[in-house]
């Protein structure tokens, strides 16, 4: 099966100017000069299926942007191939451009001195949408994206969550077969981000939209895409479920445990329980940590509650954040070594 993007052994070399320091470096700068080159994509390979919705992270400078960059054809790469919706993306540009929508960051596609709704007409003539589509297209956004308020308003004087709305919205006026986005919820409160997550489910939904998301707010990773690949020095070091990643990245199991009264509490912190790392949260709850390889929870449950009356107990599930952020602390080279 054909994906809607295909890259094989992807690579982009940078070659930088070294300067000397201090007034006989800037001298010496003048007659020879010494560049280095730097892999800021270091052969990577990926298929992205039609309809996909996954989720693209790494820490700064991993590489992120320069390969979406390539895969939105705005740069070419140094070696190895891209296939998106049956283009080359950079050699065939201008077709190309027709058939992906993209919202990155900072930077907004609309004019930044008129009024949003003209933004929009003049993107319906450049991207050839009939009236009744645009029609329709406005009227789902205002219903998702709530954008009524803000159509007769100048770009500058949009908040950064409101221009995020606005520029998803401009996005997708075409109907585009692929979207990318980065950081699609910045700057947007709680009920609007959920707004957000809805909206790109539905279209996802109906009209089967391949999305490639990049975000520091992981909770939109959990909320939509089923598939995240992680990123490092220019070199894919994870493809697959979220689950996946937890297993492979994450080895310990946490129980908690509310007990009944201070009598319990006394009791349970005088059980031996080798090879288990005990936190107390309050007077009458603690958390009790171990191995997965080592015992089940099961087990461990039925020795605490056969010795100490208990209210709760939960399992606590490690967050994707408490995941991702263990990988980028301990450097991502030493989680590949667990991922392989």
């Amino acid at each position: 099966m054909q994906g809607c993007v295909e890259v094989s052994d992807l690579v982009k070399h940078f070659r930088s100017f070294e300067r000397k320091e201090g007034l006989w470096g800037a001298l010496q700068n003048l007659f020879v000069r010494e560049y280095k080159t730097v892999a800021a994509v270091d052969g990577i390979s990926f298929t992205i299926q039609r309809g996909e919705m996954v989720g693209y992270i790494g820490p700064n400078g991993a590489g992120k942007s320069t390969s979406i960059k390539m895969l939105a054809g705005i740069l070419s790469p140094t070696s190895g191939t891209v296939r998106a919706n049956g283009f080359e993306p950079f050699r065939e540009r201008a077709r190309y451009t027709r058939t992906i929508g993209a919202v990155f960051g900072q930077r907004t596609q609309l004019w930044w001195d008129i009024a949003v709704v003209e933004s929009f007409r003049l993107l319906k003539r450049i991207y050839r949408v009939s009236d009744a589509d645009y029609a329709a297209r406005m009227k789902e956004f205002d219903e998702v994206l709530e954008l009524g308020r803000y159509l007769h308003m100048p770009v500058r004087k949009l908040s950064l969550g409101e221009r995020m709305r606005c520029d998803m919205a401009a996005a997708l006026l075409h109907n585009p077969p692929l979207l990318f986005l980065d950081e699609p919820t910045i700057g947007l409160d709680i009920v609007a981000k959920e707004n957000i997550r809805a909206f790109l489910k539905r279209v996802n939904r109906q009209y089967g939209t391949t999305v490639l998301l990049t975000t520091h707010d992981l909770s939109d990773i959990e909320e939509l895409c089923p598939r995240l690949m992680i990123i490092d020095h220019g070199r894919l070091l994870f493809d697959g479920g979220l689950a996946e990643l937890k297993r492979q990245l994450w080895s310990e199991t946490t129980v908690r445990f509310d007990l009944k009264d201070r009598d319990q509490a006394l009791i349970f912190e005088s059980l031996e329980i080798p090879g288990v790392r005990r936190e107390k949260l309050s007077d009458l709850s603690y958390r009790l940590s171990f191995h997965r390889d080592s015992r089940t929870a099961a087990d461990l449950i039925r020795q605490v509650v056969t010795a100490v009356d208990v209210l709760d107990i939960s399992i606590e599930e490690q967050s994707i954040e408490d995941v991702v952020s263990r990988i980028y602390q301990g450097g991502l080279s030493e989680a590949v070594r667990c991922l392989r």
